[in-house]
Parts: C-alpha cells; structure tokens; sequence
C-alpha cells in the first residue's frame, strides 16, 4: 500500500519571501556554501556520507542505476522534475535523517509516493526525491475505531485490507492514487456523504518539517498547523505517518450502472443530473458518479460519446429508484451490476490496469469547480470537442473531458472555516485532461488552447461566482485565490504559518501558498 504524498515537497529558496529573519540574524547552514553543488551531485558521494546514517532497508540510487526509470515515472508528464538522484527510505525515521542531509549540503528535496502531482512549479525541481514507496505499514488500532497508515499507502491496496478486517475509511475514488496526497488538499472520495472529506477525517500526523525536525500534529499539539494541513498540506512538511477514523464495511455489495449516450441526448442528460443532484443534496448512498465526453470508434468515429458510471452504495433496487430518469434516456450501450465495495473502483474504471492510472502520458490537465451544470456550456463544451474529431483526429483521439460528482452531505455539515479547505460549495468537480500523442508533441499547444476554452465555458456558465480550482488538479497557472480561498483571511493565515512553520520555502513546488517568479 502506498501514499500518494502527491508531491508534499520542499525546496530551496529565496530568503526574503517572508522578511521573518531580524536584521543581522545567522543564515541558516543550509544556505552556506557547500561541499558540492547540484552540478556535482554524484550517487556513490551521497551514498558514503548518507547511507550509514539510515536503515540497512534504505535504498539510494541515480540515473545509472536498472531502478531509476521505475523510481522517477510520472502519471503525467506535463511536469517533470529533474531528480538526480533517488533515496527511497526503509523506515519512517530516516526521512527526518534525509532532509537535515539535504540542508546541510543546500540541496533540494522532493518527496512523493505515486507521482501524481501536475503542477507547473514541479517542473523547477532539481535534486533529491524522497519516494515515499516502502512505508506501507497499516496498525489497526485496539478496538478497530482508528488506524495509523504510514505515509506510502494508496488507495487500492488500503481499500482491499481494511475490508478484509471489516472496515472502510475515507479513501479517494482511484487505486493507483495515495491517501494522503489528495488528503492534504481535499480528498473527494465516495464515503464523502456518510463522512466528509479525506482531510476532515485526518485525526493526526506524524510530520517532518523542512528543518528535518518531527512533529506530532494533532487538535492538542499544532493546533494552528492541523488547520493548515487540512486543504493546504502539500506547503507544510513531508506526512511519514497518520491516524484516520475506521468504520464498519456497511453493506456487502454496492451497485454500478453505467451508460454511453450519443451527443443528441445531452440536454436530457444534463438537465436529469440536475434534478438528480438538487445543487449539494445528492442522495448519500449514490456515492460517486462521473462522466467523460471521449471517442469511442466503436461507436463513432465522427463525435464524442458521452460516458457516465454511477456507483451505490447498497441494493440495485434503492439505487435503480434513483437512476429511472437515466433508464429513461436512450443509451447506446450499457451496463450495470452488484460488486463487493472493493471491485467498485473496477467496474468504474479508476482501478490500477485502468487507463486512467497508467503512467508517463502527456496530459494537459485545467479544472475548476461548480455549483450545477450549465446545460449551455456542455453544449458549447460537446460541439468544440466534436469539431476538433472533424478537423483533427489525432489531437481529439486523447480528448478526456471530465464531470466529477459525489454525495455531499456530510461535507456540507462541516465547518467551512475549521479547515484550510475552501471550496465545500463545489458540488461539481471539472477536469480538461486531454492526452497530447507521443508520435506529434507540436499538438500540444492545440491542446493547451482547447483546455483553456473548455474550462473558461465552464467558467462562463455560473456569471458572478468566484472561480475555483481545486488544488490537486490544479496545473499552478492559476491565483492563488482561485486555488486556496477568495477570502483575504484565509490566505493570510496561511501565509503567516507557512513563516513560521517553512520560513525559507523549501516546500514551494506543488501549488505554493508563497510563489517564485514564474517557470
């Protein structure tokens, strides 16, 4: 099992982002000259000086080494940092050990676990990942109402072990993804009716800040970075362990229905998730529904099809009651059945042989969140999509048009200001994560210009809303407000904690709170 840190990352950076030192105060040693620079970085070097200081199960390797392309794939390739070498830590301890090594030689760090992070800042980084991969140790706690995950567990294999105990937890609604990488900007997730987000549920964490130093993060011990780390973590340091709340599996079987519509039925579709979701009061058994506009050739090679899978949790008779209005509209294909929770994520298609998680695809990604769709906007979405499969065909053959929904209930019962998370009125999660071919990079700028319309119709279709990203899909182009809050006093919390907690940066690669000139 392995956490998706989605990039909780650090970094040098520049010292008066924050003006926190006093005049005259020491620059700290990771800022001093050092015994070799980023240029001279050699494996064997780092191998001498830091591998006597880690767990015999601690692995440390460069670009000569048969583990190096495996360690470094991405699942996307928009943007890659350059990793010059590898350390992949054996034990929890020793991440704590890795980065006071990296500071006291002024390198760089970047820690991840499945590699999913796309924001344009990682294209900046330039030394060391930490990979996150061997911590995956789960300790079911006494009494089975909690469990501690250490930091590289991930969605599918977590799922698998807790139902096999008996349990369930806020997971996200992908297996290859982590737990933890998502968590820390959100976390939708099909168990979000009954319990909220990901990141509502974290009870603590096991931290290691960007001077090296551990921490425990709980209500009773930094408070204040709890707060932070619920919608905004990826800034605050690296999660080498976590305690989540564990409840009963609920029921033995959750039902799927899914369908394949041609374009002519779209304002039918549309209009039904409407009603069906009653903009934030979608029933807190349909656990998560979403929808493509893709190609299909066995369909047709002339326009998108529209796809859309449903997921229940319980009977096919409770969840079919719900689903009559999309029985009612004519589907060229579909599907539906009765699966033990843990085969959901296959019959979704977000399991890890699906296409959705395989890795180094060149996927331009651009997002933002909604209230209701705007059946207007689809139309001009669907339209554009289908002239570019008239005029183009190889740039509309990777067209993946995403419309993300859960159950919201329980999300809506939270406090809005008790968490760094910003956006719990976005009932809709929208993703433009077109795929720009191997065989004909110069689609990308295509590419890029398709998704930039497409999020700006979606945009468009609520006038006067303030427009949001969510940061886990976020590509880092975006304001900041759009990213963590258009309130003024929630970035200036942040920014005051970001002072006291990483006062040089060093985590400012995945969708900083403070910013660097532009990569």
């Amino acid at each position: 099992m392995a956490f998706n840190m989605k990039n909780s990352i650090s970094s040098l950076c520049n010292l008066v982002l924050f003006g926190t030192l006093a005049t005259g105060a020491s620059i700290p040693r990771y800022f001093q000259p050092s015994a070799f620079t980023r240029r001279q970085l050699d494996p064997t070097q780092v191998q001498q000086e830091l591998g006597s200081q880690l767990s015999n199960t601690t692995s440390i390797f460069g670009p000569d080494d048969d583990r190096y392309p495996e360690a470094t794939t991405r699942w996307n390739t928009f943007a890659v940092p350059k990793i010059q070498i590898v350390v992949e830590p054996g034990e929890e301890s020793d991440v704590s050990t890795i980065v006071k090594y990296c500071n006291e030689n002024s390198l760089e760090f970047l820690a991840v676990n499945r590699a999913h992070g796309a924001s344009k800042g990682l294209r900046a980084f330039n030394g060391i990942q930490i990979n996150l991969k061997n911590l995956r140790n789960i300790d079911i706690q006494p009494g089975g109402e909690s469990a501690w995950f250490e930091g590289g567990v991930y969605d599918g294999p977590v799922m698998n072990y807790l139902w096999d105990q008996g349990y369930v937890t806020t997971t996200g609604s992908c297996d290859c993804v982590g737990m933890m990488g998502p968590g820390l900007g959100g976390g939708y997730n099909r168990h979000q009716g009954l319990h909220g987000m990901i990141s509502d549920n974290i009870l603590q964490l096991n931290l290691v800040l960007a001077d090296g130093s551990t921490i425990r993060v709980n209500k009773d011990s930094h408070n204040d970075l709890l707060w932070a780390m619920k919608g905004a973590g990826h800034n605050f340091g690296i999660v080498t362990s976590f305690e989540m709340p564990l409840w009963p599996r609920g029921p033995d079987t959750w039902h799927y229905h899914n369908y394949v519509w041609k374009g002519d039925k779209l304002e039918d579709i549309f209009n039904a998730l409407n009603v069906f979701h009653g903009n934030g009061s979608t029933p807190v058994g349909m656990a998560f529904n979403f929808g493509n506009f893709q190609m299909n050739t066995t369909i047709s090679d002339k326009e998108p099809v529209i796809f859309w899978t449903f997921a229940y949790r319980g009977s096919a008779e409770e969840a079919e009651s719900h689903l009559a209005p999309f029985n009612a509209i004519g589907a060229v294909y579909e599907e539906s059945g009765d699966v033990p929770y843990p085969r959901i994520s296959y019959a979704q298609g977000t399991n890890e042989d699906s296409t959705l998680c395989q890795d180094n695809i060149y996927r331009i990604p651009a997002t933002t969140g909604l209230e209701v769709y705007n059946v207007t906007a689809e139309r001009l979405i669907f339209d554009g999509f289908k002239r570019r499969a008239a005029s183009n065909p190889a740039l509309a053959a990777g067209g993946n048009i995403l419309h993300e929904a859960y159950s919201d209930e329980a999300v809506l019962a939270h406090d809005p200001d008790d968490s760094a998370f910003p956006f719990r009125s976005d009932h809709l999660l929208m993703l433009f994560q077109t795929i720009v071919p191997d065989d004909d990079p110069s689609l990308a700028k295509d590419v890029q210009e398709w998704a930039t319309e497409v999020r700006d119709q979606w945009n468009e279709g609520q006038p006067g809303r303030p427009i949001h990203a969510y940061v886990n899909y976020a590509n880092g182009f975006e304001p900041l407000e759009q990213v963590y809050g258009h309130e003024p006093w929630r970035l200036e919390r942040l920014r005051n904690l970001k002072a006291k907690y990483d006062p040089y940066n060093r985590f400012r690669f995945f969708n900083p709170i403070i910013q660097d000139k532009e990569v």
